[in-house]
């Protein structure tokens, strides 16, 4: 999966990591900024994606593609597609580029509109990303456990890095009898979950 990365996708996710690099030195980008996940958090979406069990992979909070990009990797593994999700029209075009460019808009599907209103429409859902605003992660996670799969994974972003709004969402997470759950402290943290 990742040794022999296709080259148009190593370099779509070079651009984006140089465009992060420059957003975050612009004082005017705050606003639109990316906010992608590092590398190292990449390559643990994609394998978590590419072992969880059959049904839609969902990712929620598509910025400029680049965490779609490793659940791209794990899709072409599995067989499956992605469903990923943009409620800011300047980040969905942005991914909608990204996934041309990367030779991967045939297993990416965008779609536009928020995912509070959005992901209860989904079932048998295998695999979950978590990654917009956080305020909407508690809402989101509600929409998402109940139509998960046995076995099923939901991974949340940013546990640590914003722990001061997610720290009550985690504490619930935690004492969820639906899930197994535990903090995974790479890039900006993540909470993990497995449906029971």
């Amino acid at each position: 999966m990742f040794n022999d990365m296709p080259p148009a996708i190593r370099a779509r996710m070079e651009y984006l990591r140089e465009l992060d690099r420059k957003d975050r030195a612009s004082s005017t980008a705050q606003k639109t900024r990316l906010h992608q996940v590092p590398p190292e958090t990449g390559k643990l979406l994609a394998i978590l994606a590419a072992s969880a069990p059959e049904g839609n992979c969902i990712e929620v909070g598509t910025s400029g593609g680049y965490s779609a990009l490793w659940l791209a990797l794990a899709c072409r593994q599995t067989g499956g597609k992605l469903i990923t999700l943009e409620i800011l029209e300047e980040k969905a075009h942005l991914a909608t580029e990204t996934f041309a460019a990367a030779g991967v808009a045939d297993i990416v599907e965008l779609v536009a509109g928020d995912a509070r209103e959005l992901l209860g429409g989904f079932r048998k859902i295998g695999f979950c990303c978590l990654d917009a605003e956080k305020e909407h992660d508690s809402e989101c996670y509600e929409a998402v456990v109940p139509n998960m799969v046995a076995g099923g994974i939901l991974v949340a972003d940013n546990i640590l890095s914003h722990s001061e709004i997610l720290a009550p969402f985690a504490a619930s997470v935690m004492e969820d009898n639906r899930v197994d759950a535990l903090v995974v402290p790479i890039g900006s943290g993540l909470l993990v979950g497995r449906r029971n």
